[in-house]
């Protein structure tokens, strides 16, 4: 059996280089979705999935984020004493969420390397990963399904997704073999961003790992590889050709909704998605959106 996890780790120290010029100053895990910031998504999902201690790792310019998970008594007081209870209900939540921790990357190196900085936070258990470009919409839990194969299988394990063929190059793509539940396959090989035509599946990896501590041992000794980075996918691949390692990969193929939010225009999509769901927004934003796209 699994050993039980307590321990999240988000990669934040990128540069967010779509977004700019927004994210020149601010990082971009704090643009808002609606009226939360991306990252506050996540960590929510790492809560209630029951990971409490999270680790962001962060990078320069990136101080919003720890100032948003931590208290701010000025505002709080204001709030208080103007009598707007909801207002401070909702100030005061992020800053209970999750004991938040943080530590620098440095060098912007890849994923893998962001990871590998989580090694002294992490130790020798098992550790989730979530990549704040995906939300995971909380009424289709993803996470909490990983974790219990990870206690079942004692492997790794990593969030596969169905995509167009003509979007595998966008992706590290899986190829896999089933196993006795629908939704859990294993993973036999994983390509990062493969040329057209040359992709292995269409099951496209998405943000949300949990990984064995023996990765760590792997991505110390990882080469740089696509783009100069030490990739995550390399060390993956590692541990899905041995299962004498680690356990083997296994992959949970997700079905539910996903928001990408790394790009301008699935980041708009996000954004009308969630809000034109909620009960507050909803009844007055999908009725004013229908005459919008009727006059186009």
């Amino acid at each position: 059996m699994g050993t039980h996890l307590t321990k999240a780790v988000i990669p934040a120290a990128g540069l967010g280089t779509r977004f700019l010029p927004a994210t020149k100053a601010m990082p971009k895990e704090m643009l808002p979705v609606v009226d939360k910031p991306a990252i506050q998504y996540v960590v929510e999902e790492a809560v209630d999935a029951g990971l409490n201690d999270v680790l962001v790792v962060t990078g320069r310019n990136k101080a919003a984020i720890e100032n948003h998970f931590d208290r701010v008594t000025e505002l709080e007081s204001t709030l208080e004493q103007k009598g707007k209870g909801d207002m401070l209900r909702v100030v005061n939540e992020s800053t209970a969420l999750a004991e938040m921790h943080y530590v620098r990357q440095g060098d912007p190196l890849g994923l893998g390397h962001a990871v590998l900085r989580a090694k002294m936070h992490v130790g020798h258990q098992p550790f989730a990963v979530l990549l704040g470009d995906d939300i995971i919409d909380a009424r289709d839990p993803l996470l909490s399904r990983m974790l219990e194969v990870q206690e079942a299988r004692s492997a790794t394990v990593i969030a596969l997704m169905e995509v167009d063929p003509s979007m595998t190059h966008l992706y590290g793509v899986a190829s896999v073999e089933a196993t006795d539940e629908d939704d859990l396959v294993r993973v036999t090989g994983l390509v990062e961003k493969p040329e057209q035509g040359t992709s292995p599946s269409n099951l496209a990896v998405i943000g949300r790992y949990v990984l064995q501590p023996e990765v760590f041992e792997i991505l110390e000794n990882t080469p740089p590889g696509k783009g100069g980075e030490i990739q995550l996918t390399d060390a993956l691949l590692t541990l899905a050709d041995d299962v004498s390692i680690a356990g083997g990969v296994y992959g949970v193929v997700f079905g539910g909704r996903r928001y990408d939010t790394g790009d301008k225009l699935d980041y708009i999509k996000a954004i009308v998605q969630l809000a034109a769901e909620r009960d507050d927004l909803g009844p007055e934003l999908r009725p004013w959106l229908k005459g919008f796209v009727a006059g186009l």
